[in-house]
């Protein structure tokens, strides 16, 4: 049957896909709207399918918390390049995709793939814009956190995202300190909340750096441990937040400032998300 441009234009309304894909789905569909949608659909899971093997390095985080702020969750929605990050579809797909997370308490990626949305699954979603973009797309992270308060901080360029939980709030407004904290996060990186926190594994492994440096400077056999915990207590103070130099005020370490805007405030966790990490 012949496909008018109206036929076109409508399908095109309906999916965001290219005049010519729209002709040529509606084509081999003969003229059947539900069967081109869905051949759209298969061209973006073949695009999909096509770039697996691709690496997915650019992208956005989404964030979204409760209206008390106890409760947050956040993803990294990955693309190929910095131009489909940009892209107005690509950034509203992310926002849905984080609103379902958030209202669903999915608690992995897994999980979220499986939430529906006008009637697809998030997977499908995706795929359907992957077919539209030709780039691989995929939700890299999600993380969640709920506490007595919880502050979100998106770095600038939306490349990198943190979650606070803080403790101790004692009634207090804490969005300012938190979203401080957050910018310590994204600036320093630290390992943990505070030094109870370190994985064994690698406090022994900096122990033993430590233990091999002392060895290599010459340093006598009764004093070799002793250095090494000392450099291990370094590592603690320049990797766990708490005890970390605050960045707005070097002569406070991130507990001391904390404790300046309430008695007692204190980070009881936190998440940090980077793009292409």
């Amino acid at each position: 049957m012949a496909i008018t441009a109206q036929d076109v234009n409508k399908l095109r309304q309906m999916t965001g896909a290219g005049m010519m894909d729209c002709k040529k789905a509606l084509t081999e569909a003969n003229g059947d709207f539900e069967a081109a949608v869905d051949l759209l659909r298969k061209k973006g899971q073949k695009v999909s399918a096509s770039r697996a093997d691709r690496e997915t390095t650019e992208g956005s985080v989404f964030i979204k918390t409760n209206d008390n702020n106890t409760e947050a969750v956040l993803i990294s929605f990955t693309c190929e390049t910095d131009f489909v990050a940009k892209n107005e579809e690509f950034i509203g797909l992310g926002n849905t995709i984080v609103n379902s997370a958030f209202e669903t308490k999915a608690e992995n990626v897994e999980a979220l793939m499986n939430n529906q949305i006008e009637n697809l699954t998030i997977a499908e979603k995706i795929t359907e814009l992957v077919g539209k973009i030709g780039e691989k797309l995929e939700v890299s992270n999600l993380v969640r956190i709920s506490g007595e308060a919880v502050v979100p901080y998106i770095h600038a360029g939306n490349k990198l995202g943190v979650l606070v939980e803080l403790k101790g709030v004692n009634g207090e407004d804490v969005t300012v300190a938190g979203k401080d904290i957050g910018m310590q996060i994204a600036a320093m990186n630290p390992v943990s909340v505070s030094e109870d926190d370190v994985d064994e594994a690698i406090k022994q492994k900096e122990y033993e750096i430590g233990k091999e440096q002392a060895i290599a400077e010459g340093k006598p056999e009764n004093i070799i441990d002793k250095i090494a915990q000392g450099k291990l207590q370094k590592f603690f103070k320049e990797n766990t937040l708490l005890n970390q130099q605050f960045v707005k005020d070097s002569s406070l370490t991130v507990a001391k400032y904390l404790n300046t805007v309430t008695n007692g405030l204190t980070v009881a966790s936190f998440k940090r998300v980077v793009i292409g990490a």
